[in-house]
């Protein structure tokens, strides 16, 4: 489940998908409220689809970590990401407060590495932006899970992760 605001309305919403109902046809759930969703198509720049019997074009205009611009029925909306991703993927990469302190940083997330922000023998604190990662249009920040010294950077800039991969020690 995933929370989004939209632009200049107050109000947050959570959307989540709670069954595939066969093809392209699902159940999704939007705060309280089941409806029912049919995808027509979809690509990286647009979607068609029919929610509760109405159909429905969005185009995506671009998106960035927080923010995504769309066009839907051709208003223009903005919405922003409250995914809580960049959190999770902290916690997730040696952050959390688990007791055991790894030395390697590693990637919860696939992705093409953006940027490095850091070199070998670079001293960084807890929370500190190691690298930034693009994962489904998103650009997810991986940062330090604790203070140290920089050693063996194993990302390398456009290069890719796989969940699970090293990208840097931390002694």
């Amino acid at each position: 489940m995933a929370n989004y605001k939209i632009k200049d309305i107050k109000k947050l919403f959570n959307g989540k998908i709670i069954q595939k109902l066969g093809n392209n046809d699902y159940l999704i759930k939007i705060n309280d409220n089941e409806h029912k969703l049919k995808i027509i198509s979809m690509n990286s720049n647009e979607i068609e689809f029919i929610l509760d019997q109405q159909y429905h074009k969005a185009k995506y205009l671009e998106q960035s970590t927080n923010e995504m611009n769309i066009v839907i029925d051709n208003v223009p909306i903005t919405i922003n990401l409250h995914t809580h991703y960049d959190e999770i993927v902290y916690k997730n990469s040696g952050g959390g407060g688990s007791g055991i302190i790894q030395k390697s940083l590693k990637s919860q997330i696939p992705g093409k590495v953006v940027s490095i922000s850091v070199a070998h023998g670079d001293s960084v604190k807890k929370g500190d932006v190691v690298c930034t990662l693009e994962s489904m249009k998103m650009q997810v920040t991986v940062k330090a899970h604790k203070d140290g010294i920089v050693k063996n950077i194993k990302a390398k800039e456009t290069g890719t992760v796989a969940k699970g991969d090293i990208i840097a020690d931390i002694e």
